[in-house]
């Protein structure tokens, strides 16, 4: 008889952590200033969130929130955001966890979708939720944290006040496949799509995270992005909130992050690269090292070399910044070190080349096919590219989740049927091999360039541009026909550049562009004042809308 997969559930990992070290600080939550630099954090313990997470369980379960009930979550990163998301594994309920930041109609787009059955959320998330609909067909709970207005349902404080302190809670045993919650992708290229993912998929993250990164419990977190912060507890790590809004990483205080890191003596941290450059300006401005840092992590986009050169001179010893790469649908798939960027592969992408993400992850296979826009129902090995040919990024691994909730369409695009068991999942990026086994990423498929000559990959050819001094980021797009595009160049400058004299920068960039074979047929080029980017990470360009936006100043 075949053997049955251990159960598993990555809510495990807490009251496991809490055996191991009970009375070690959990979470670290700003509470108020003390002056106007320093803060005051409460501290919670893992036994303490272990603890309460389970009389939430014990409450949730009572409300009827229970195993595979799909369960919104709008509750800002805090002491009760982690509480609930552990409470809401616990019971294998199946959190439906959106970005407040991809606007109202996406938001609606994606709760209607989801077609969740309870809502837990602060008043201000209620009152939008009644104001603009959001899952009026499908919620039958409601659950506020805080204060309760007209909405009905019941309160956090409430429920807990019924149950006993020292209430324990059985944590669900739950299969591998078994869905473990909905993430919605950022919509950086087309509406959010609802990932589904499994506690396999889960429980794959957290073991390639640890070894990957080779991350220890005692270790001290900062995540400033939330969705990373849940991993910390189940790793062992002590997580630091940071004081910040984080729908705008760009916009972060970075004295509040730097007197973060030192107050706790933080060992490893991850930012959008819109904070990484934010703080690695601010520490060039000011001499700053970061001793205590063992690591920091970045992804959400590329890196660029000069935002890790900063950021990296900050560190000290054996200390890396790692750009992963990945997406909501798959992560970690590859990772490289900032130590091999800065002394290796800048020169190339500056050259045109793209940028490297390093090598696939451990137990995850990575192959390049032929770029398609249909749906690819089975695969074949004769799909495979050769070393150094550019095409789609295909990845196949435990981490990989398996599709999109409630969007066959989108889930037969994306996934690829393997007759020798499971599947292949289609990044929707570009990229390619090289003879050493590295990836380099080349852009987003949606995002290449079609003229009636060639084709222009965006992320090789605004690396070449992307050298100027004045330069803070360049965004290539197309307008036109699908296939007669005219290739535009739009620039962003450096903040505080001179814009006094643009004609002789643009004779300045055309020379550049003219140097070079890739971009050589780039002559168009529009000077932006600042590129629309996503909310989660302040990273990823808009295209589509710079490419609306060109088109209307050539019009």
């Amino acid at each position: 008889m075949m053997r049955q997969p251990a159960p598993v559930n990555v809510a495990a990992h807490l009251p496991a952590m809490a055996g191991l070290q009970p009375k070690a600080p959990a979470i670290h939550i700003p509470r108020s200033l003390k002056s106007q630099q320093q803060t005051e954090y409460d501290c919670i313990t893992f036994s303490e969130l272990d603890r309460e997470s389970s009389r939430m369980a014990h409450a949730l379960d009572q409300l009827g929130i229970c195993r595979g009930v799909r369960t919104v979550l709008m509750v800002p990163p805090g002491f009760e955001f982690f509480a609930l998301t552990f409470a809401l594994f616990k019971v294998g309920a199946v959190p439906v966890l959106v970005d407040p930041g991809m606007g109202v109609k996406n938001l609606k787009t994606c709760l209607a979708e989801a077609y969740p059955e309870a809502f837990i959320g602060i008043p201000r998330a209620h009152i939008a939720r009644l104001l603009l609909g959001w899952g009026r067909p499908s919620l039958r709970i409601l659950l506020t944290v805080g204060r309760k207005l007209c909405w009905g349902g019941a309160t956090l404080s409430r429920l807990l006040a019924k149950t006993p302190t020292d209430q324990s809670y059985q944590t669900a045993s739950v299969e591998p496949d078994e869905t473990a919650a909905v993430l919605f992708t950022s919509g950086s290229t087309g509406v959010p799509k609802g990932a589904v993912y499994s506690h396999g998929n889960f429980a794959a993250q957290v073991e390639l995270l640890r070894q990957v990164y080779d991350i220890r419990p005692g270790e001290i977190d900062l995540p400033t992005f939330p969705l990373f912060a849940l991993f910390a507890p189940a790793l062992g790590m002590t997580s630091v909130i940071p004081e910040m809004d984080f729908t705008r990483p760009a916009q972060v205080d970075p004295v509040k992050i730097v007197n973060a890191i030192d107050k706790f003596q933080v060992t490893t941290m991850f930012g959008s690269p819109a904070l990484i450059n934010r703080i690695g300006r601010y520490g060039e401005a000011q001499g700053l090292r970061l001793p205590s840092l063992k690591r920091a992590i970045s992804a959400g986009a590329p890196v660029p070399a000069v935002v890790l050169e900063r950021f990296a001179n900050m560190l000290t010893g054996d200390a890396e910044l790692f750009t992963p790469y990945g997406a909501t649908e798959a992560l970690p798939v590859c990772s490289i070190g900032s130590r091999e960027i800065l002394s290796e592969t800048r020169q190339a992408t500056d050259q045109g080349q793209g940028v490297c993400i390093g090598k696939p992850v451990p137990g995850m296979t990575l192959e390049i096919i032929g770029i398609s826009e249909q749906p690819i129902s089975r695969w074949s090995d004769g799909l495979k590219m050769a070393v150094g040919e550019i095409g789609e990024i295909v990845v196949k691994g435990p981490q990989v989740t398996s599709g999109y909730f409630g969007r066959i369409e989108s889930t037969a695009l994306a996934k690829i049927c393997d007759p020798k068991g499971g599947f292949w999942h289609r990044m929707g990026d570009l990229g390619y091999r090289d003879d050493r086994g590295r990836i380099w990423f080349c852009g987003r498929k949606a995002h290449r360039v079609v003229t009636a000559e060639e084709t222009l990959f965006t992320i090789p050819c605004e690396a070449i541009f992307n050298t100027h001094p004045q330069v803070f980021r360049t965004a290539l797009v197309g307008i036109g026909a699908p296939d007669a595009q005219q290739p535009v160049l739009c620039i962003e400058l450096e903040p505080g550049s001179d814009t006094s004299n643009l004609q002789q920068l643009h004779q300045e960039l055309l020379a550049i562009g003219a140097r070079h074979k890739l971009t050589s047929n780039i002559k168009t080029m529009l000077f932006h004042p600042a590129f629309p980017v996503d909310i989660r990470h302040n990273a990823k360009i808009f295209r589509e809308k710079l490419a609306v936006w060109a088109a209307e100043q050539l019009s």
